[in-house]
């Protein structure tokens, strides 16, 4: 198992989340952008904390630019969460596959983000209260990591097993 790096005064542990994971609202800034275009944009999004996890911003489509989003003919399951469906994020000739994704019908415990879209950063920027954030490592999970964050966080080598 992995230790926990010690929090900042001005940081939370992600190992102080809990599982099954909680969701909360939170009045930061969220931005999404793709180069120069802002593909969505809210201070009334969503958090999902998850034990070892940064955490999973979600924004209501309202706050999001639909006509950057393609759906794609991808479907997972999460444990906690239920049916997630994938979209590409298309802007002009780029297209980043599958780089948002939604619960549509979340199962119980998870409505607060029926309909909701989250983003994996990476080849798209999220930013956080004007923080660029960190994507989490591993390429399957999609939390975003911010300076206010003490880790360590599962995706990186040898975390499986967390």
């Amino acid at each position: 198992m992995p230790v926990p790096e010690p929090a900042a005064p001005d940081q939370e542990s992600v190992w102080d989340y809990p599982r099954p994971p909680r969701i909360e609202r939170t009045p930061k800034l969220l931005e999404v952008r793709l180069g120069q275009a802002v593909i969505a944009s809210t201070t009334r999004g969503w958090r999902v904390l998850e034990t070892s996890h940064p955490p999973v911003y979600f924004f209501p489509a309202a706050d999001v630019r639909l006509e950057f989003l393609r759906e794609r003919d991808q479907r997972s399951f999460c444990e906690w969460k239920g049916v997630c469906r994938y979209f590409d994020v298309v802007v002009g000739d780029h297209a980043v596959p599958g780089a948002a994704f939604q619960y549509p019908q979340p199962t119980p415990g998870g409505e607060a983000i029926a309909g909701h879209y989250s983003f994996y950063a990476g080849e798209l920027t999220g930013v956080v209260d004007g923080e660029w954030v960190t994507p989490q490592a591993g390429g399957f999970y999609s939390g975003w990591i911010t300076r206010d964050l003490a880790g360590p966080f599962k995706g990186i080598p040898g975390s499986h097993g967390w």
